[in-house]
């Protein structure tokens, strides 16, 4: 190529712009944002929409959350009644713990759908992993398919936020019933990983089923814990003999964990170290750093505030590799993080906007740059940014705080104290402190 290349202006004349060369490469082959569209659904533009913003911030994994309580939102043909009725609630919840809204709210993606989205994601060097969130986070399942329970009762697709009480059985039918649906999956997901959640699974259910503490028995376990990591292996060993790796959260860990399981560390780095001293690869998604759910300030004004304050600075000042790890062979286990856009208290496409920019910019330079990033330096490029920003349509949030139609006033969210927080991820993650 010649050296300077021609090009016209917008007055109409040349101009010269001198050829270069720019030699790049990201740190870390992992880069990636969850999109919870379980908890309120979004129609297929937007998740399309997502991908295009993605890739302009360089990221190259979009984990889609496919499902949980409050929805199931991937048709799976052999069994229908999961969108025919797991897709759709008789209401929502306004706020955390707020009025009830007396709206129905649903929507599920067909599998021609998830082929568009995969293929338009493939185009711009994004690869979609698919999550079925098992065996907690299954009302929505249950309530299709109450066999699937531990009750033997009729739900309803849960209306409410929180961890709900009702998880899968552990009858060999329920664990065919899920291998069914994962074959239905890996033939629209090409991606080699496939989540299967494994967190925040009450044991409530199965600790007063007789069905399950003989399970327990028959399989010479030695609690609740254990029986998980068997129902998880499961699915892992049906996974693996499609060639495909199982990735969960990292509650996958307590009762033992199956060779190849790819873990995504939420808990802070205590499961992440565990996973990789074990020869576990990790994604690290450590939620006090990364959730983009969590509210960007302290001030009242921000709208339906959740979990601890996560600034732009804050998110920017993250490393995905634990200091544990650092300088040790161990730090190869690290694919890399993703971020978290968590939907229970996100009802609309605007308010996505609002909570993941520009912090996903911020995240974004996190998993490409090197550690020894410059704040400063990035603030100033974040000015230039926000104009490609406001060109397309994203409606971020300002460094002031929200415009006047950002807030939502009166609606109740669930802020948290840092400290009291980090005491109760200490206690959600006190079992694996052996496992370090």
């Amino acid at each position: 190529m010649n050296s300077w290349s021609s090009r016209w202006s917008a007055a109409g004349g040349p101009f010269r712009v001198p050829g270069a060369y720019v030699e790049d490469e990201p740190r870390f082959g992992w880069r990636g944002c969850i999109l919870d569209v379980a908890r309120h659904f979004m129609t297929k533009h937007d998740p399309l929409r997502f991908i295009d913003l993605m890739a302009l911030h360089k990221l190259n994994v979009l984990h889609l959350h496919l499902t949980d309580d409050q929805g199931w939102r991937l048709e799976i043909r052999r069994y229908p009644r999961l969108t025919e009725v797991g897709a759709w609630r008789a209401e929502s919840q306004i706020g955390w713990n707020g009025a009830m809204d007396g709206r129905p709210h649903g929507g599920y993606y067909t599998q021609d759908d998830i082929r568009e989205i995969v293929a338009y994601a493939a185009r711009r060097h994004i690869t979609v992993v698919p999550e079925i969130d098992v065996p907690g986070h299954t009302q929505a399942a249950i309530a299709a398919h109450p066999e699937l329970g531990n009750l033997g009762v009729p739900l309803e697709v849960r209306t409410t936020c929180g961890i709900g009480e009702n998880v899968l059985n552990v009858e060999e039918s329920t664990i065919a019933f899920l291998q069914n649906v994962l074959d239905e999956v890996i033939e629209l997901f090409p991606s080699p990983y496939v989540c299967v959640g494994g967190d925040e699974c009450r044991k409530d259910q199965w600790k007063a089923s007789q069905a399950a503490q003989r399970r327990i028995r028959e399989l010479g376990l030695n609690d609740e814990e254990e029986l998980q990591s068997w129902f998880v292996r499961r699915l892992g060993d049906h996974l693996a003999t499609r060639g495909r790796r199982l990735v969960g959260w990292d509650e996958i860990l307590e009762g033992g964990l199956a060779p190849g399981a790819v873990v995504a560390s939420w808990r802070g780095d205590l499961g992440a170290v565990a996973a990789a001293r074990r020869g576990h690869d990790i994604v690290n998604c450590a939620n006090t750093s990364v959730y983009l759910d969590y509210r960007q300030g302290p001030g009242e004004d921000e709208p339906v505030p959740f979990g601890t304050v996560l600034a732009l600075e804050d998110v920017y000042a993250f490393e995905p590799v634990p200091a544990e790890l650092r300088g040790r062979p161990d730090a190869a286990r690290v694919l890399g993080a993703q971020c978290g856009v968590w939907t229970e208290l996100i009802d609309s496409n605007r308010q996505v906007d609002y909570m993941a920019f520009p912090r996903l910019a911020a995240f974004a330079e996190t998993v490409w740059s090197p550690a020894d990033r410059d704040l400063p330096d990035f603030r100033a490029r974040l000015s230039a940014h926000l104009g490609r920003l406001d060109a397309i349509g994203v409606e971020y949030r300002r460094a002031s705080g929200p415009l006047p139609w950002q807030t939502r006033p009166g609606v109740p969210g669930r802020p948290e104290d840092p400290a009291a927080w980090q005491a109760t991820i200490d206690s959600w993650t006190s079992n694996l402190r052996d496992l370090r």
